[in-house]
């Protein structure tokens, strides 16, 4: 998706195009929050609604898959009719989706309203940072935006757990979608004011095929994770899965190589550097959703803590990425993006392996260094990813690969609820530490996947040696 815009305002003054970075800024905070922060009211919602943890996967990946689905058409469709107007439209989405989830009757009501939030959430994603690359015409000053920008989507996806657990403990699970409705407003009015349109100069023509493809095949994927230890791996209707994400997925691959204008361009994968960088945002997820879910299940399910007590026990791995996300920036722009990566490797992989010896009673001494370790390793990891994976691609391309990159990291989302819940589903309070320790050791091998990432990407440049224009 090509970056440059038909309607550059060069004339933007400082303030004003701080105020754009602050208000995308505030949209971003909104998709990273409920990408998790729902994690920690899954309880309530289950009591709530007398409903299974198995159940409930599908209240957090009904989200999480519509948005990885749909990220890179939201981004074309900008491109093509405007990135306000689309970015506007996805707030209004976003917002309506979340009073439907507030007043949902049924568990049923409650999945479809949020695959509803999933959609307009994907309009803000790719759209938020396009406007924000139209607005910084300096690239020193658009690097620094962008890592900003990254840092707040990246801290919003640790720190979810903390306001959803108080919020919950004040006023019940709806609350966690209530609160979204007066963020979007003032969102709505600022974009009116402060945030220019911008288009394409070459704008790309939507995939229609090529995005039916790509989303029954993760939806069924992910459908087959969820459901497989319910409906048995060998059972006909799991055979029926395989056959349909094979079908789909070899379908994707032979309509995007036929296509000028692909939804995913596929030979960015001959680049060892890119690949692994995609597989190595799909890990850092799967590792944060993974150790979310099994933290509020193994409190709340297992020992009766409050959502706000569990929320607040993860803290420090909120605070262990809000520290450590800027100085990756800084040391992916300065040194490149292999150190921040081994340092993340190393964070995650020991972090992990602290919890694979799980207590059957929670014990402070083991939890909180190990939240620690994996919230710092999650912060090192973000920007030295999409570093690796936009190194030494022209403008254009690149916009294409940091969206890719993003969808990467909405499935690892979608994947890591889906194994967490089938780890625990169905396992009794006392048998849920036993029943979390392949959790944690999938922690540790995400971690332990970053090690190949930062050797992929040794030779890629640091950031300073070019100009940013990616979509994160």
């Amino acid at each position: 998706m090509a970056t440059t815009s038909l309607t550059v305002r060069a004339d933007l003054t400082v303030r004003r195009r701080w105020a754009v970075l602050a208000i995308c800024a505030l949209s971003m905070l909104l998709v990273g929050l409920d990408t998790t922060i729902v994690n920690v009211g899954l309880p309530a919602i289950g009591h709530g609604l007398s409903v299974g943890t198995r159940s409930l996967e599908w209240v957090v990946d009904a989200y999480t898959v519509a948005v990885a689905s749909l990220l890179i058409s939201s981004g074309a469709l900008a491109d093509r009719l405007g990135r306000r107007r689309v970015f506007r439209c996805g707030l209004l989405v976003f917002g309506a989706a979340s009073l439907a989830c507030a007043v949902a009757p049924s568990l049923g009501a409650l999945v479809a309203a949020r695959a509803l939030q999933g959609i307009g959430a994907s309009m803000l994603s790719p759209v938020a940072l396009a406007i924000v690359v139209n607005a910084m015409p300096d690239p020193r000053e658009r690097a620094q935006a962008i890592g900003i920008w990254a840092s707040v989507f990246g801290l919003s996806m640790a720190a979810g757990p903390v306001p959803g657990g108080a919020l919950i403990g004040a006023f019940g699970w709806r609350s966690v979608f209530w609160v979204n409705v007066p963020v979007v407003v003032a969102a709505l009015v600022l974009s009116a004011l402060f945030v220019p349109e911008s288009r394409a100069a070459r704008a790309r023509r939507l995939d229609l095929p090529g995005q039916v493809l790509l989303t029954v095949a993760v939806c069924v994927c992910v459908g087959v994770l969820i459901e497989g230890p319910r409906v048995g791996w060998a059972s006909p209707p799991a055979w029926a899965a395989y056959l349909v994400a094979a079908a789909a997925t070899a379908g994707f691959v032979a309509v995007e190589r036929r296509r000028p204008e692909p939804l995913m361009e596929l030979g960015l994968f001959r680049r060892p550097a890119f690949t692994t960088a995609v597989l190595g945002a799909v890990a850092v997820f799967v590792a944060l959703t993974v150790s979310l879910l099994l933290t509020t299940l193994y409190l709340q399910h297992g020992h009766g803590w409050t959502p706000l007590a569990a929320g607040t026990a993860t803290l420090p791995l909120a605070l262990g990425a809000m520290v450590c996300a800027p100085l990756s920036g800084r040391l992916a722009g300065r040194y490149g993006a292999r150190v921040p990566l081994l340092l993340a490797g190393t964070f995650l992989t020991v972090g992990g392996l602290s919890l694979v010896g799980l207590r059957p009673d929670p014990d402070p001494r083991q939890l909180v260094p190990a939240y620690l370790l994996i919230g710092v390793g999650f912060g090192f990891a973000n920007a030295p990813i999409t570093n690796t994976a936009v190194s030494g691609l022209p403008p254009a391309r690149a916009g294409v690969a940091g969206a890719i990159t993003s969808t990467a990291r909405q499935l690892g989302s979608a994947i890591g609820i889906a194994v967490a819940g089938g780890l625990v589903a169905g396992v009794g309070p006392a048998g849920l530490a036993r029943a979390s320790r392949p959790g944690w050791l999938l922690v540790a091998a995400c971690g332990l996947f970053l090690f190949v990432v930062a050797r992929a990407a040794r030779h890629s440049p640091p950031a300073s040696a070019r100009a940013v224009s990616s979509r994160v």
